[in-house]
């Protein structure tokens, strides 16, 4: 067992070898490629900038995406369709869909599970702890590895919807006072993005240009709406969607609509304070209270202790 032990971990580490000295020498001959290519041309320099934008890019995008294209075919052909929308979804909402597709994110996490398995598996063979740690070890650790990925995306998403949630009051009073200016509404939506500089204000930059390419504003909206899924940010769409067919005014409903956030966000500001002494009173009891008792007697316990022995 010892021995199969050995050669396993042996062979993992000359694969592992290999295949970093096969992204390597994929990544360097290009390089000598494209030199060798530019030093025979007229128009070297403005090849030679293109191909340092190139190397500027990240070690993924230049090295790690083209070698695992065919991994990540093999992962969306053998995952669940219902699943891949899923992740894709997750990651639309994180606002991770443009940098990371859900082909790589679950072939991420296999690659993890896989490793943190072989881990598991050496740490037993060569440390050779009792059979409940083993197991519990051989379980655990593909466990996590195949969760943490997932619970890093999930948080992700709570993030971003907290900070679209807390920029949402602002934004809707610059809107409100940019459309009562007598600016309309798709300029006030460009001074929101011009000011601010968070994730609501890329996803209405991103609105906005939807419109500019001739997408309905019923539908950019519904995009924003599918692209966030904030409960208050849907409310405010449902709202301009409404005023915008029945045709009443865009400054009013704004208005109306900022007042309200205003509100929510009070309300919210309230309920948080009320938790505070609640959620404070753990870590009252558990580090504060025992320092105090220390400090308060400390210097009478060399006297009730005179006063007991005597």
């Amino acid at each position: 067992m010892h021995d199969f032990g050995l050669l396993l971990f042996v062979a993992a580490a000359f694969g592992g070898a290999g295949l970093a000295l096969a992204g390597y020498v994929n990544a360097r001959r290009p390089a000598t490629d494209a030199m060798e290519y530019l030093g025979s041309l007229d128009g070297a320099d403005e090849l030679a900038d293109e191909f340092q934008q190139h190397l500027a890019l990240p070690f993924i995008s230049r090295v790690i995406r083209p070698l695992s294209g065919r991994a990540l075919q093999g992962v969306g052909r053998f995952t669940p369709a219902n699943h891949l929308d899923g992740i894709h979804r997750q990651l639309l909402l994180a606002g991770l869909s443009a940098s990371l597709r859900a082909e790589e994110f679950l072939t991420i996490q296999a690659v993890l599970t896989g490793l943190s398995t072989v881990g598991a598996i050496a740490w037993v063979v060569f440390s050779q702890p009792s059979a409940r740690m083993g197991l519990l070890a051989l379980i655990f650790a593909p466990v996590v590895s195949f969760l943490i990925p997932q619970a890093w995306l999930s948080r992700k998403v709570q993030d971003r919807q907290a900070a679209i949630l807390k920029d949402l009051p602002d934004t809707l009073d610059l809107l409100a006072i940019s459309v009562e200016a007598g600016m309309g509404f798709e300029g006030a939506i460009e001074i929101v993005c011009r000011h601010f500089q968070s994730p609501l204000a890329d996803e209405f930059s991103r609105t906005l240009k939807e419109m500019e390419l001739g997408l309905p504003r019923r539908d950019a909206f519904q995009n924003l709406k599918r692209r966030t899924e904030v409960p208050e940010l849907s409310n405010f769409v449902l709202a301009i969607t409404q005023a915008d067919a029945l045709g009443i005014p865009i400054g009013r409903v704004l208005k109306t609509q900022a007042s309200e956030m205003r509100s929510k966000r009070r309300q919210w500001a309230r309920e948080r304070a009320g938790k505070l002494p609640v959620k404070i009173l753990f870590p009252l009891i558990a580090f504060i209270f025992p320092a105090i008792l220390v400090i308060l007697l400390g210097p009478a316990g060399s006297s009730i202790k005179k006063a007991f022995s005597s």
